[in-house]
């Protein structure tokens, strides 16, 4: 955690603050169900059922889960072994956003593959041709998932850019600008320059970008992930970019994170980021406040903020 909810936790709540940074393995997940009041996990902890089978009437009685996405998570498992979970809604949708149109610029305008060449010292020099790459500006984006985040890119892309906005979604939605929804996924992939993910993780959305869809992109289109991973088959993915059945992707989330394969490392028209999408002081900061605040509820027998 950040210092200031490191200090708020350890102050109001009597925490004890896990120094490592990798997941929880198996055994620290079920010692902290029997051993904890409270628990704040993060996307690389899973808690599944088979966790909570394996400590049965568990003390812990809250997972603040610190972030968004909660597919890590067996939430039924949760609630019937008496434990509730909440998350922190909010105060990622900007941080996220931002880096989608990150991801869109560097993979649109090849500036990973330029600063390389830059610091490899093979530059020659400036001329017409050198490193020729989409102008984003006017083209169509397609968004999977117009809630909060998918909004929030759409929005950026609109005004910052002049860009046409399609997209999908469950039901339709009221936007601040001229939006299209598409009838299916794969006529969205068919008719956009750029598709970016803003869905959440799980069952419902594993490899929801698959061969099929990727066949349906045009050839000169990027794929943008700051969803999850598992969002995306990755081997298809793979064939698609070394085939050139699309032209290029910006990842910051990776199907078996943080494994990321050698052919997707190796590829000069792949942006890879380390899962950047909330990596800033005040977002970390205010979803760990976020997560405190649903633990505080808890203790005083309130409301839960952020009940998932």
């Amino acid at each position: 955690m950040t210092e200031a909810v490191t200090a708020r936790a350890v102050s109001e709540f009597s925490a004890e603050i896990r120094a490592a940074t990798t997941p929880m393995t198996r055994a620290e997940i079920v010692a902290s169900l029997q051993d904890y009041d409270l628990v704040v996990p993060t996307l690389g902890d899973l808690f599944t059922a088979e966790v909570f089978a394996a400590a049965p009437n568990p003390r812990c009685r809250l997972l603040a889960n610190f972030g968004v996405g909660y597919n890590h998570i067996d939430v039924a498992a949760a609630q019937a072994a008496g434990v509730a979970v909440s998350n922190t809604p909010g105060a990622v949708t900007d941080a996220t956003a931002d880096i989608a149109l990150t991801l869109m610029l560097m993979t649109a305008r090849r500036a990973g593959e330029g600063e390389r060449l830059v610091r490899s010292g093979a530059w020659q020099g400036w001329h017409p041709t050198q490193m020729l790459g989409m102008h984003l500006t006017g083209k169509r984006l397609g968004v999977v998932g117009l809630g909060r985040i998918g909004d929030a890119i759409a929005r950026r892309a609109h005004f910052g850019f002049g860009m046409e906005i399609a997209y999908v979604a469950r039901s339709p939605k009221a936007t601040t600008y001229p939006a299209e929804r598409a009838a299916d996924l794969r006529a969205l992939a068919a008719t956009v320059d750029v598709l970016v993910l803003a869905v959440p993780g799980g069952d419902d959305t594993r490899h929801l970008i698959n061969a099929d869809v990727l066949a349906a992109m045009k050839p000169s289109a990027l794929l943008i992930n700051i969803a999850r991973g598992e969002v995306v088959d990755e081997a298809a993915l793979i064939a698609a970019l070394e085939t050139g059945q699309i032209a290029g992707a910006g990842l910051d989330v990776y199907e078996f994170e943080p494994k990321v394969p050698e052919a997707l490392r190796a590829m000069e028209q792949v942006t890879l980021l380390p899962h950047l999408g909330t990596a800033t002081e005040e977002v970390r900061s205010a979803m760990g406040h976020m997560a405190l605040d649903n633990l505080a509820a808890h203790l005083t027998g309130r409301d839960l903020p952020n009940r998932v």
